[in-house]
C-alpha cells in the first residue's frame, strides 16, 4: 500500500543533481541538522545552548539513503522523507554549515542544560499535562548545581509528572519512564494476558512476524487477529512490510467467510505507522481519512507547529476484509497502536471498540543522547489530529463500550471479559 500526500509524488519522482543537497539542512520543527556530504547523511541534534552528533546516519549515492537505523531516508531540495514514517519534513537551507563546535562539556549541569531546553523546545503538552516547565526547571537546575550527584534523580521528578508514555531518561543502569498512572508493567502483563486471551480463544492460533500478528478462526463464523506490534518484523523497514503483507494475504484468503472480526490491540507496543495504515488497508473498501499530523515548530512557542499533512486509508489492490469489526482496546495500547485505532475510526462500518481507553501517546520520538556518555532521552514532539482538529494525546481513544482489561483478578482466574463481549456483540 502506498499512502501520498499532496505533492510527495512529484517530490519522488524528480531526479535532481546529488550537488543540490550536499550542504547542510535544518529542519523545520525536530530540532535537527542534517548534513550530506560525498554520499554520507549525518544528524546533529540541536537546541539553543547546545548541537551533538545525532544517533541518524547514513550512507547512499546523495539523496537516497539506507540509514543504520533500518529505514531509508531520501532528501530533496527543501524535504527529508523516511520510508518507515510518515509526512515530509521540511529542511532550510544553513548557509553557514555547522556551527564550529558540535559538543558540549559533558558535566552536570551542561547534561541539565541540554535536557531541560529539548523538552522547552520541543514539547508540545505541557498545558495540557499542567506543568509549569520553566518554574519546575529553575529550581530542578539550582538543586543541580548544588548537588551534582543528584542529576538523575533531578531529571527523573522532572519527566514524572508528564505521565507520558513517550517520555523517557536513560543513564547507565538507570532507566525513567512515567506512563499514565494506571498503567501495569508491560513486561509482566503482556506475557500472562496472551495466554489468556489464546486460552480462552478455544483453538489454536498462526502466527506471523515473530509472533507480532496472531489469528484463529472462531466458531460461529467469527476472525480473531491480535496484533502486538508493528515494528522489527526483519532487519528493515522494506523487509518487515514485505512480511506483514505475505501475513495478511494469508489471513485475509479470497473466499473465506467471516460473518465479524475480532481485532486485539490490547497489548500493542507500537511501531512504524505505515505498517499500520498497511493492516488499515486491507480492512475497507472506501478511502477514508485516517489523521493529520503536525509537528510543533517554535522553541519559544508551544502553540505553534507545522501545517498538519493528512493521510488516508487507501483499499489495498489485495485480499480485504469489510464486515462488521470489533477492536478490543486498553492502556498498553500505546503509539503506532493507537495511530492504527485512530486510522479505523473513520471506517464505514464502524469498529465497535471494546475494553479500556487507549496509552495517549500517538506522537513519534525525538531520541536524543545528552552531555553526559551513555545518557539518553526521549520525547514527543507531534500530535495525531481527527476531522476536526482534536488530538487524543493524554486522554487515548475511548471504548464504546466499557470492560475490564486484563484486570490482576481476571488474569488470575483465566478470564477475558473484553474478549467474551466482542464475540457476543459481533454474534448478534
Amino acid at each position: 500500500m502506498r499512502i501520498l500526500l499532496a505533492g510527495l509524488a512529484l517530490l519522488s519522482t524528480v531526479a535532481l543533481p546529488h550537488s543540490t543537497v550536499d550542504g547542510v539542512w535544518r529542519t523545520v520543527g525536530y530540532g535537527q541538522l542534517v548534513q550530506v556530504s560525498g554520499g554520507k547523511l549525518s544528524t546533529y541534534d540541536v537546541t539553543k545552548v547546545s548541537c551533538l552528533p545525532g544517533s541518524l546516519s547514513g550512507t547512499g549515492d546523495g539523496t537516497t539513503f539506507a540509514t543504520n537505523e533500518g529505514s531509508v531516508v531520501t532528501i530533496r531540495p527543501g524535504a527529508m522523507t523516511f520510508d518507515d514514517n510518515l509526512g515530509v519534513r521540511s529542511l532550510r537551507r544553513v548557509p553557514g554549515g555547522l556551527p564550529r563546535e558540535c559538543r558540549v562539556p559533558a558535566n552536570e549541569l551542561s547534561t541539565f542544560d541540554v535536557f531541560w531546553h529539548t523538552f522547552a523546545e520541543n514539547y508540545p503538552f505541557f498545558r495540557a499535562k499542567g506543568v509549569d516547565w520553566q518554574s519546575e526547571g529553575d529550581a530542578a537546575r539550582r538543586e543541580v548545581a548544588a548537588h551534582p550527584d543528584r542529576l538523575y534523580d533531578v531529571l527523573c521528578g522532572l519527566i514524572r509528572p508528564l505521565h507520558d508514555a513517550h517520555v523517557a531518561l536513560s543513564a547507565p543502569g538507570q532507566h525513567c519512564a512515567s506512563p499514565r498512572p494506571g498503567t501495569p508493567d508491560p513486561g509482566k502483563t503482556v506475557p500472562r494476558a496472551i495466554a489468556v486471551a489464546d486460552a480462552n480463544l478455544g483453538v489454536p492460533t498462526r502466527t506471523w512476524a515473530g509472533g507480532a500478528l496472531a489469528y484463529a478462526d472462531l466458531p460461529g463464523g467469527l476472525g480473531y487477529l491480535r496484533i502486538t506490534g508493528f515494528h522489527d518484523y526483519a532487519g528493515t523497514f522494506a523487509e518487515s512490510s514485505k512480511i506483514l503483507a505475505k501475513a495478511l494475504d494469508e489471513i485475509f484468503t479470497p473466499g473465506h467467510q467471516r460473518s465479524g472480526l475480532i481485532l486485539d490491540l490490547r497489548v500493542n507496543g507500537g511501531g512504524d505507522d505505515p505498517l499500520g495504515l498497511q493492516v488499515a488497508a486491507r480492512l475497507t473498501d472506501v478511502p477514508h481519512y485516517a489523521y493529520a499530523k503536525r509537528a510543533r515548530n517554535d522553541p519559544d512557542d508551544p502553540s505553534r507547529f507545522t501545517v498538519a499533512q493528512p493521510f488516508f486509508v487507501q483499499p489495498a489492490v489485495a485480499p480485504r476484509y469489510r464486515g462488521p469489526l470489533a477492536v478490543l482496546t486498553g492502556n498498553l495500547d500505546v503509539s503506532a497502536g493507537e495511530t492504527f485505532l485512530q486510522a479505523l475510526l473513520n471506517r464505514q462500518p464502524r469498529p465497535v471498540l471494546i475494553g479500556q481507553s487507549t496509552q495517549g501517546a500517538f506522537s513519534d520520538t525525538l531520541d536524543r543522547a545528552l552531555p553526559k556518555p551513555g545518557w539518553t532521552v526521549s520525547l514527543p514532539n507531534e500530535e495525531y489530529l481527527d476531522p476536526h482538529g482534536r488530538t487524543y494525546d493524554g486522554t487515548g481513544i475511548g471504548p464504546d463500550l466499557p470492560v475490564p482489561v486484563f484486570a490482576p483478578d481476571d488474569l488470575a482466574a483465566g478470564r477475558d471479559p473484553a474478549l467474551a463481549l466482542a464475540r457476543r456483540v459481533l454474534g448478534r
